[in-house]
C-alpha cells in the first residue's frame, strides 16, 4: 500500500446495511413482508444504522408488498429517507415502481466495466450514458434522490479505467447524492482496494463515495477496512455476512473493526448487533457458524482448562472484544479440554461446590463425554453431578410413565402419553404436525391443568454421526426459552425418543426452578 493514509481517528463513518436486499440474494432466502418489517424495524430503531436497503424493483408482488409495508411504517416514523430500493436503467419503469410502494431514493444499477457495457448492454459508453441521464431526469421531477451504483467497478479500475473515470466525472456533473463502488465478483485484495478508493477519492473531491464488499476471497472485512483507510466514508454491510456466493461483508464485524483498529465513531448500537443476528438467522434459515468472530455461538466461549484458570486469575486472556459490548456473556465450555478450571467456574455459576475428590470425578465424566463426541451443556451440569455422585442434587419431580407415538401414512400424527408430576399421574392425548409435535402438544396439554406454563422451543438441533448406520446414536439439542433461555439434550438411537429426553429434562430443570435451597440458587444462576 502506497501514498499517506488519510487521517481518520474520530472521524464519522456512515453504515448502509442492504441485508434485505443482497441479503436476500442468499441462495434459499426469502424474507415474508412481516419478516422485512421486523428486520427494518431492529435495523433502524435498534442498532442505529444509517441507510438499509431493502428490495429490487421490479422483483415480484411479494417484493412490492413487503417494501410498501417498510414505507408506511418508515414514513410514520421519520425514517423515510434512510430506505432504499434497488433500481434498473430502465426509463421510468423502476422509479414508478418504487414511487408506487411509496419509496423516495433509488440505487440505480449502472454498468461500472466497459466489459459489461459492451458485453452485456451491447452499448457504447456514450449510448448508455445517455439512458441514465434519462432515469437521472425522470427522478429528479418525481421528487427520487438518486444513488448510483457502478457495477463490475473493481473489474472496470482493473482493466477499463478510462471508462470508469468517463461514468464518474458524468454523475459528479448531475444530481446524484452518492456514487456506489461495489467489487461485485469479490475479486479484490487490500492493497488494491486501496489505491483504488484512494484514486476515486483524491480525484472527485466533491462526490460521496460508498464502498460494497464482496467475500469471494473472504477479504471483505480487508478491503473495507482499507477502503475507509483510503478515504471513503461510507461503507455497506449485511447482517451475518450473507449476500450473493461468498456473502458480504459482516455488520458486526465491520462495527468492531472501525472502532478498535480505526478509533472511528457510528452510530450504531452494538449491544443490539446479537439480537440482529438472531433474528435474520430465525428468518434466512442460515445457520450462524458457531465460530463467526462476534456472533458465533462459541465465539466468546474459553474451551482450554488453562484459558479458565488465567482468566480466574487476572482475566488473561481477555481482549478488547468483551462479550457484554455486544449483548453476550462469556462462557466456559464443558468437554475433553476443560480441565478442573472450566467445570469449577461452571459450578460456582450454579451455586454448587464440590470437594476436590467429587470435583476429579466430575471432570473425568465430561472428559469421557467429550471423547465421545457428545455435546455437554452447562444447562446438563446438575445431572452429571447427580449421576456421577449418585445424589439427588437433580431431582426427577417429573417422569414419562409411558407414552406412545403413531404415524400412519395419510392420518396426522397421534401422541398418547402418561406423565408423573410430583407423584401425581396425568394422561392426555394430541394429534401434531409431526410425532414430536403431537407428543409436546400432549404436555401442554397436561400443563394447561395444571396451571403451569410450558417454556417456548426456540431451536432444536439434531447431530447424527456420519458414516451411513442405521443405528447409530442421535444426539438432539433443543433451545427453549420463559423467563431465561437454556438448552437440553437427548441421546438415543431414535431421533424422537431423543428429542422428548431432553424435553424431559427441560421440565424437571423448570419443575426445580421453584424448590427452595441449592437447587433455587443453582438455576437462577446462568441457566
Amino acid at each position: 500500500m502506497t501514498g499517506k493514509t488519510v487521517e481518520i481517528e474520530g472521524k464519522q463513518l456512515t453504515i448502509m446495511d442492504t441485508t434485505l436486499r443482497d441479503g436476500e440474494q442468499t441462495t434459499g432466502v426469502s424474507f415474508k413482508e412481516n419478516e422485512k418489517l421486523s428486520v427494518a424495524k431492529v435495523l433502524l430503531d435498534d442498532v442505529r444504522v444509517d441507510r438499509i436497503e431493502i428490495a429490487s424493483a421490479r422483483v415480484s408482488d411479494g417484493e412490492f408488498k413487503g417494501s410498501q409495508r417498510v414505507f408506511k411504517w418508515a414514513a410514520e416514523n421519520g425514517h423515510l429517507d434512510k430506505i432504499e430500493v434497488l433500481g434498473f436503467v430502465d426509463d421510468k419503469v423502476s422509479l414508478q415502481w418504487i414511487a408506487d410502494a411509496g419509496g423516495k431514493v433509488v440505487n440505480l444499477l449502472c454498468k461500472g466495466s466497459l466489459k459489461h457495457v459492451t458485453g452485456q448492454l451491447r452499448k457504447s459508453p456514450e449510448e448508455h450514458w445517455a439512458d441514465i441521464k434519462k432515469v437521472l431526469t425522470n427522478a429528479e421531477e418525481m421528487g427520487i434522490r438518486v444513488n448510483v451504483y457502478l457495477e463490475d467497478w473493481s473489474n472496470g479500475m482493473r482493466n477499463s479505467k478510462d471508462y470508469v473515470h468517463f461514468m464518474v466525472k458524468n454523475l459528479c456533473n448531475e444530481n446524484v447524492s452518492r456514487i456506489m463502488l461495489p467489487d461485485t465478483l469479490g475479486i479484490l485484495e487490500p492493497d488494491e482496494t486501496y489505491e483504488f478508493c484512494k484514486e476515486m477519492v483524491e480525484t472527485y473531491p466533491e462526490a460521496d463515495f460508498d464502498f460494497h464488499a464482496h467475500n469471494d476471497y473472504d477479504l471483505a472485512i480487508a478491503n473495507v477496512f482499507h477502503a475507509i483507510k483510503a478515504g471513503i466514508r461510507c461503507v455497506h454491510t449485511t447482517v451475518n455476512g450473507l449476500g450473493e456466493r461468498a456473502g458480504n461483508a459482516p455488520l458486526s464485524s465491520v462495527i468492531a473493526t472501525i472502532k478498535d483498529h480505526l478509533k472511528m465513531k457510528t452510530n450504531v448500537n452494538e449491544s443490539q448487533l446479537n439480537k440482529v443476528s438472531k433474528l435474520v438467522e430465525m428468518f434466512s434459515g442460515i445457520r450462524i457458524p458457531t465460530n463467526k468472530p462476534l456472533i458465533g455461538e462459541f465465539v466468546f466461549t474459553q474451551c482450554s482448562g488453562i484459558h479458565a484458570d488465567g482468566d480466574n486469575k487476572n482475566n488473561l486472556y481477555f481482549n478488547d472484544l468483551l462479550p457484554e459490548r455486544f449483548g453476550r456473556i462469556r462462557q466456559y465450555a464443558l468437554g475433553k479440554t476443560s480441565g478442573k478450571a472450566n467445570i469449577k467456574k461452571n459450578l460456582e455459576d450454579l451455586g454448587i461446590e464440590l470437594d476436590p475428590e467429587s470435583l476429579n470425578k466430575v471432570t473425568q465424566r465430561i472428559i469421557e463425554l467429550g471423547d465421545k463426541k457428545e455435546t455437554v451443556t452447562s444447562d446438563e451440569l446438575p445431572y452429571i453431578v447427580s449421576d456421577v455422585l449418585e445424589n439427588d442434587i437433580m431431582e426427577q419431580n417429573i417422569r414419562v410413565i409411558n407414552y406412545s407415538v403413531n404415524h400412519t401414512m395419510g392420518l396426522r400424527p397421534v401422541a398418547n402419553v402418561s406423565l408423573e408430576v410430583r407423584g401425581k399421574i396425568y394422561e392426555e392425548i394430541s394429534d401434531g404436525d409431526g410425532q414430536y409435535d403431537a407428543f409436546v402438544k400432549a404436555l401442554h396439554k397436561i400443563y394447561k391443568r395444571l396451571g403451569k406454563s410450558f417454556p417456548k422451543l426456540i431451536d432444536y438441533v439434531v447431530t447424527i454421526p456420519p458414516g451411513g448406520r442405521t443405528n447409530a446414536l442421535v444426539e438432539t439439542v433443543i433451545t427453549w426459552k420463559n423467563t431465561r433461555e437454556f438448552k437440553t439434550k437427548g441421546l438415543d438411537p431414535d431421533q424422537n425418543s431423543a428429542a422428548i429426553k431432553a424435553t424431559i429434562r427441560m421440565l424437571n430443570i423448570i419443575e426445580n426452578d421453584f424448590k427452595p435451597g441449592i437447587m433455587e440458587k443453582m438455576l437462577n444462576g446462568i441457566l
